[in-house]
């Protein structure tokens, strides 16, 4: 069974339709490209999945094997870059749902923290203010406590959003060894040559829709179009 199955999925706020007719699968594995135009509904689909707010029509289905096992990166507003935690709470809030009505963290729950501080290479930044670290330091940070809640499927909105050119590729290949080592990825991205490097699938959102596997979004006109308009104004910005 996929992990998530949308099927003529409809999705916009207090009743207000943003967009209609969405399918797509994501299935054990896979690593999914969400692009598209801005304001397009790419992150009220990301909402949508999360259960942040409902679809207006069509059905959404996930497997029991991840319905309660999603890990979430957000798109981080300024206020949030600002949070006065340590870096080792901030992680440690990613295993909330594992801890039940228990009002502290066990030490099982504490362990799976320093795990992954440990392999996002910030377990030394741990007893460090999360609003003193560099953007690329904040981002391992979350994607830390995004495993927290699982090691199955993550879901990232714009995760290299102000980091630096090098910064932006070293999280781009974290995030890939991460889809290598079993993790499957949905990631919503505004950059399309990342798109279609490291992706399998690409769902794309817009005026016209499209999903499939990376080479079928690259030979159709869907694909070229959008290439080519996001190829004109990188070039407009040089």
């Amino acid at each position: 069974m996929p992990y998530i199955t949308a099927n003529n999925l409809s999705i916009g706020y207090d009743g207000k339709e943003i967009i209609e007719n969405i399918n797509f699968t994501v299935n054990k594995g896979d690593y999914l490209y969400i692009v598209g135009e801005n304001g397009t509904g790419k992150s009220t689909l990301m909402k949508t999945l999360l259960g942040l707010i409902p679809a207006i029509g069509g059905k959404m289905e996930f497997s029991p094997e991840v319905k309660n096992e999603i890990g979430y990166l957000p798109q981080q507003t300024e206020v949030q870059k600002d949070f006065p935690a340590s870096v080792e709470e901030i992680v440690l809030s990613g295993c909330q749902r594992r801890m039940g009505f228990l009002p502290f963290y066990t030490k099982a729950e504490k362990a799976i923290a320093y795990e992954n501080m440990d392999y996002l290479h910030v377990l030394e930044l741990k007893n460090k203010c999360y609003r003193e670290l560099s953007g690329g330091q904040q981002q391992r940070v979350l994607l830390a406590r995004a495993l927290c809640a699982t090691k199955k499927i993550l879901l990232l909105d714009e995760p290299v959003t102000g980091l630096d050119p090098k910064v932006t590729i070293e999280m781009y290949e974290l995030i890939k060894r991460l889809n290598d080592e079993g993790i499957t990825i949905i990631m919503i991205s505004h950059d399309v040559k990342a798109a279609v490097k490291y992706a399998d699938h690409i769902l794309h959102i817009g005026s016209k829709l499209f999903f499939g596997t990376k080479d079928e979004y690259l030979n159709s006109k869907v694909g070229k179009n959008f290439l080519a308009m996001e190829g004109d104004e990188q070039d407009g910005n040089i």
